[in-house]
C-alpha cells in the first residue's frame, strides 16, 4: 500500500477509499451469505489499509471486513484510523454493524470518519457508538 498526506478532515480522498473498499469486496470469501464486503481506511499518517469479510460455515466465526481491515493495520505496524469506507458488493457504502463499530472506535476512536456516501457527510464514530467503551476505561474499572 501508500500513503498520502493528510492534513485535515477535508483533504480525506473518499474517492479512492471507496474505489479500494470495492476493489476489496473481490477478494471476499462469502460462500454462504454471498455478500460481499470490503473496506479501505486512511490513517492519521496517510497510510491505507484494507479488508474483506470471511465467512465460515459455523458463521459465528465469521469475520467481518473491519476486522480484516484492523488485522492489515496490524500487520503495518499500527497507527489511528482517521476515516473509513465500508461497502457492499454493490459498491455501495454501508455502516459498520455494532460489534465492528466497537472494533473502529478501539483503533480510531470518536472523531473516526465513516463513509455514508458520495452525496452525504460522512459521520464521526460517536453518533455510531454513543457512549462506547474503549481501553482508557479499563483502568478506570479495575478493582485493586
Amino acid at each position: 500500500m501508500y500513503s498520502l498526506t493528510v492534513s485535515s478532515p477535508t483533504d480525506i480522498p473518499w474517492n479512492e477509499l471507496r474505489e479500494q473498499a470495492r476493489h476489496a469486496t473481490t477478494t471476499s470469501y462469502a460462500p454462504y451469505s454471498h455478500v460481499l464486503v470490503g473496506a479501505c481506511a486512511i490513517t492519521v499518517d496517510g497510510s491505507f489499509v484494507v479488508g474483506a469479510n470471511v465467512e465460515n460455515a459455523s458463521y459465528g466465526l465469521t469475520l467481518c471486513a473491519e476486522c480484516s481491515l484492523v488485522s492489515d493495520l496490524a500487520r503495518q505496524g499500527g497507527g489511528r484510523l482517521l476515516a473509513v469506507s465500508i461497502v457492499a458488493g454493490d459498491g455501495e457504502p454501508m455502516a459498520p454493524c455494532g460489534r465492528c463499530r466497537q472494533l473502529l472506535f478501539e483503533h480510531g476512536g470518536n472523531d473516526l470518519l465513516v463513509d455514508a456516501g458520495a452525496d452525504v457527510e460522512p459521520t464521526p464514530l460517536r453518533e455510531l457508538l454513543p457512549g462506547a467503551f474503549g481501553p482508557e476505561d479499563l483502568g478506570l474499572r479495575r478493582s485493586e
